[in-house]
C-alpha cells in the first residue's frame, strides 16, 4: 500500500475475535461469514463507502457468472442475481439509493489464462506461493494443505508429506489448498493453465461447503 500510494485501512471484527472464531476450531463456513463477511460489512458501513472493488471473475465459480461488472446490493449488503442492471455495450449505470452500494468487478470478463498472461507482459511481482516448490502438506477431503506452522493441528496419525506444489489461489489460511504442479516459472504455469480444466478454486474448501455454498451466503448477506 505504501509503495503504491494508497491508505490502508484494516478492520477487524472485534466480536468474533472475542469469540475465539477461528477455521480450526469453528470450520470454514463459519470463519469466512464472521471474520471476512461480517468484517467486511462492519468497514463499509463504517466509512460510509458506496463501493467495492473486487477481483472476481466469471469463470471462478457458477455464482459468480450471474455477477455483473457493476454488482449491485441493497442497504443490508444482500445480492438480488435477478435484480441487476443490464450491461449493454458496456454502459454501465452507477447511481445507488441512500443505503444501498455498488461491488465492481473490472475484471469479470478475464480469464485465469488471461490474468497470467498480463503479469507477465507486465512483467508484475507476484507472491512465492503461486510458484511451484516443494512445500509440507497433509491431504484432507481431496485437498492438499500446507503445514505452515504449529497453527495447524494435525489429526491422530496424520504426517506432513513433502510435495511439489503451488497455490492458483490464495484466501485464508488453511482454507486455501495447493495442487500439484512443477510450474515454477510464468512462462510454465502460463504452460499449464493452456491444459488445465478445472477452475482454481477447486482449492478454496469454502466452496465445497454445500450447506454454505456461495449462491446462498450472496443471497443471504455475502458481499463478493
Amino acid at each position: 500500500a505504501e509503495y503504491m500510494g494508497f491508505d490502508l485501512i484494516i478492520h477487524i471484527n472485534e466480536e468474533g475475535v472475542k469469540q475465539g472464531i477461528g477455521p480450526f476450531t469453528h470450520g470454514s463456513s463459519m470463519h469466512t461469514d464472521v471474520m471476512k463477511t461480517e468484517a467486511l460489512k462492519q468497514a463499509l458501513n463504517k466509512y460510509k463507502f458506496d463501493a467495492a472493488f473486487g477481483g472476481a471473475r466469471r469463470d471462478e465459480e457458477k455464482s459468480r457468472a450471474k455477477e455483473r461488472v457493476f454488482s449491485f446490493r441493497s442497504e443490508n449488503h444482500r445480492w438480488d442475481p435477478k435484480n441487476q442492471r443490464p450491461e449493454l455495450w458496456n454502459v454501465y449505470n452507477a447511481r445507488v439509493q441512500q443505503g444501498e452500494s455498488i461491488r465492481a468487478f473490472p475484471l469479470s470478463n478475464w480469464t485465469e489464462l488471461d490474468i497470467w498472461q498480463y503479469i507477465y507482459k507486465e512483467s508484475i511481482p507476484i507472491v512465492p506461493l503461486y510458484y511451484a516448490k516443494e512445500r509440507p502438506v497433509v491431504e484432507r477431503d481431496g485437498t492438499l494443505i500446507m503445514v505452515d506452522d504449529d497453527r495447524m493441528p494435525l489429526d491422530p496419525g496424520e504426517k506432513p508429506m513433502m510435495k511439489s506444489v503451488r497455490f492458483r489461489t490464495l484466501g485464508c489460511y488453511p482454507l486455501t489448498g495447493a495442487v500439484e504442479s512443477e510450474a515454477a516459472t510464468l512462462p510454465e504455469i502460463i504452460q499449464e493453465m493452456l491444459l488445465t480444466r478445472t477452475s482454481e478454486r477447486q482449492g478454496r474448501m469454502i466452496d465445497h461447503d454445500q450447506a454454505g455454498s456461495m449462491e446462498k451466503k450472496k443471497k443471504k448477506k455475502k458481499l463478493c
